[in-house]
């Protein structure tokens, strides 16, 4: 019983509607997605559909987010793995068995490294396992409704007999977003926030060239926490300035979320993770 529940199915949370800036990407990911809401329509033009995609690019572009999100979509059903050799069979039937279904493979070059470099025979023997498992999915009589994904940040470190058709038979790179992608990333992490009025997310996104999600929604974070200490230190002041008259409550005030001139300085130098002379493409 321990056992299973290790590798219990999940049910993610993230939808397409927190993802920003990723229109190009969700296109493509859509049109992989089709077999598994329409299985009948590649059998009967005796087509076998596409096993699964590799999603790569920097650390925090959104990877993994966007597979839970692609999980999350109705009537699809993912398991997050990233298991060692004896468990890869089991798990992917367990995919087919729970079919309609998202397998979902972070980092998966920290498990499938090129086989002529492996410093362990372990290593070879769980790439020649996925190869194994993912040819199986083609070679089935009735094609399993089950799509693959892999997210790695470095794609050149991939045995190369996994990205060849009938496995992974795309690649979707999720770059550096640009100006107007960090935009509406921007749009969707202060969403549920209280801004200033002066607050432009144009501003932000053009001072952050560079930036991935994750620095956005750091940047975000700090910014709040910015607000949150002035509201705090104000009331101290007042308490100190008067101490006869009763402080206004913090928690009663509006907390507006804005860009401190430390911070717009800060946004306009660098990435937070240290992206230095990463830029969008002109």
């Amino acid at each position: 019983m321990a056992k299973e529940k290790e590798i219990a199915l999940i049910n993610p949370t993230a939808r397409f509607a927190d993802l920003g800036g990723m229109e190009g990407p969700l296109e493509e990911v859509c049109n992989m997605l089709m077999h598994l809401k329409h299985p009948e329509v590649y059998k009967k033009l005796g087509v076998v559909p596409p096993r699964g995609f590799l999603l790569h690019g920097p650390p925090g572009s959104g990877k993994t987010l966007l597979a839970h999100a692609i999980a999350a979509a109705p009537e699809i059903v993912a398991g997050v793995s990233g298991e060692s050799e004896e468990r890869i069979r089991e798990l992917f039937d367990r995919a087919v068995n729970s079919a309609p279904c998202i397998f979902f493979i972070d980092e998966i070059d920290a498990v499938t490294p090129k086989r002529e470099t492996a410093q362990r025979e372990m290593e070879r023997r769980i790439v020649a396992q996925l190869l194994s498992s993912l040819d199986d999915l083609s070679q089935r009589e009735l094609p399993a409704e089950v799509l693959v994904i892999g997210a790695t940040n470095r794609p050149d470190a991939l045995d190369p007999a996994l990205r060849r058709a009938g496995r992974f038979d795309r690649e979707i790179c999720l770059g550096i977003p640009d100006e107007a992608a960090r935009e509406r990333i921007l749009a969707v992490l202060c969403r549920k926030l209280t801004l200033a009025p002066e607050v432009e997310l144009s501003v932000v996104a053009h001072k952050t060239p560079g930036y991935v999600g994750a620095d956005l929604m750091a940047l975000t974070r700090e910014a709040t926490m910015s607000a949150i200490n002035r509201i705090f230190r104000g009331n101290r002041g007042e308490r100190q300035g008067d101490r006869g008259r009763t402080a206004e409550s913090p928690r009663r005030r509006r907390l507006p979320a804005e860009r401190s001139p430390s911070s717009g300085r800060r946004a306009a130098q660098e990435p937070l993770r240290g992206r230095r002379g990463l830029r969008e493409r002109p």
